[in-house]
Formats: C-alpha cells, sequence, structure tokens
C-alpha cells in the first residue's frame, strides 16, 4: 500500500489489485490441494462438531456448482 492511502470510494481498485496479486502468490506457491485434503481430513475427524458442521453448510450454500471432494 502506497505511503498515503488514498480513499477510492466503492470498487476500490488498488485493494482488488493487491488482493488477486496475493491469492495469486498464494495459489502459485502453495500446496492448495494438500491443503484442502487437510482441511477435509479435519472435517471428517471433527465430524460431532456442530459448529464445524454448521460453516460447513453454509459455505456449501454459496457454493456455485456441485460440491467436490
Amino acid at each position: 500500500m502506497s505511503k498515503e492511502a488514498k480513499n477510492e470510494g466503492e470498487g476500490n481498485r488498488t485493494a482488488d489489485r493487491e488482493y488477486r496479486e496475493a491469492a495469486t502468490k498464494h495459489a502459485q506457491e502453495s500446496d492448495t490441494q494438500r491443503q484442502a485434503r487437510d482441511a477435509a481430513e479435519t472435517l471428517d475427524e471433527t465430524k460431532g462438531n456442530k459448529d464445524l458442521k454448521d460453516a460447513e453448510q453454509k459455505g456449501k450454500s454459496h457454493a456455485k456448482g456441485p460440491a467436490s471432494r
């Protein structure tokens, strides 16, 4: 971010660009498939945890298309 924070209002292009750059860097430098498997295993191990199951269902309700595993 620049020295002077400039209010760009709704649709902040600077924040959008910075987010996209960080997300791309993470995807390129991380083993995202392994992270997804680890997260799925964690959910499987804690099936009795109602809060996690509720959060999973809420997330799935926002997904576009079929859930894949």
